[in-house]
């Protein structure tokens, strides 16, 4: 299958360095560009990319409000979040706004190329440099006694456990390490969860656990 991408950045040298990137890749096509928040909203709405390269400073509407928007109007492109500042709060608010993703510029390509393919099939991504200082914000934001959504009633004691493991920063594979199961079963249970709780990706599964209090940094699980 190939993975139609959308880049979305005020500069255009940083657009013309992600599509020769991307491009010579044979499962990769860069159906289109945006130089604002703006343009990439109507851009997404005319191309349909699967995934869109989403930068968070740019003119007129920035990336985070672009974000909120589509995804606000149920947009399936699942959007990839790039800075070149490794800022909490443009994380934090990125995440918040939908964002199935988080990378800095300075990834190397190859990173890049991997990053496309892990949001476009449905995973959440976040550099490992920041993911840490994500959660502990999420705790700090959290309330001081947080309700439960009352969809979490519909989970089973195993998928709430896999969903306390996933707002952890577990993979599959460490999920199906630590329970003792088949990453194809882990993956079952992580779909189940998704759907039941109506999230887009890990990355909503993460907020909905952390402000529901369900985990917290440094928690034991």
């Amino acid at each position: 299958m190939t993975v139609r991408v959308l880049v979305a950045d005020d500069q255009a040298l940083v657009r013309s360095g992600f599509r020769m990137i991307l491009e010579s890749r044979p499962d990769i096509e860069v159906v289109g560009e945006a130089e604002d928040g703006f343009e990439a909203i109507e851009a997404t709405r005319r191309l349909l990319p699967d995934v869109i390269l989403m930068d968070v400073r740019m003119p007129n509407l920035d990336g985070v409000e672009a974000t909120r928007r589509l995804v606000g109007r149920g947009t399936e492109s699942r959007i990839l979040i790039l800075t070149t500042f490794d800022l909490d709060e443009y994380v934090y608010e990125a995440i918040r706004a939908g964002a199935s993703g988080f990378l800095l510029k300075d990834v190397r390509p190859q990173e890049l190329v991997d990053a496309v393919h892990v949001v476009a099939h449905g995973d959440a991504l976040l550099a490992p440099s920041i993911t840490r200082r994500l959660l502990d914000r999420f705790a700090e934001q959290a309330p001081g006694e947080p309700a439960a959504p009352p969809q979490l009633e519909s989970l089973t004691e195993r998928e709430l456990e896999v969903l306390k493991l996933v707002a952890k920063g577990w993979s599959n594979a460490e999920l199906a390490e630590k329970l003792f199961l088949s990453e194809t079963t882990v993956k079952t249970h992580v779909s189940s969860v998704l759907r039941k709780l109506g999230l887009r990706d890990r990355v909503q599964a993460v907020v909905l656990a952390y402000e529901a209090g369900l985990v917290r940094p440094g928690s034991s699980v």
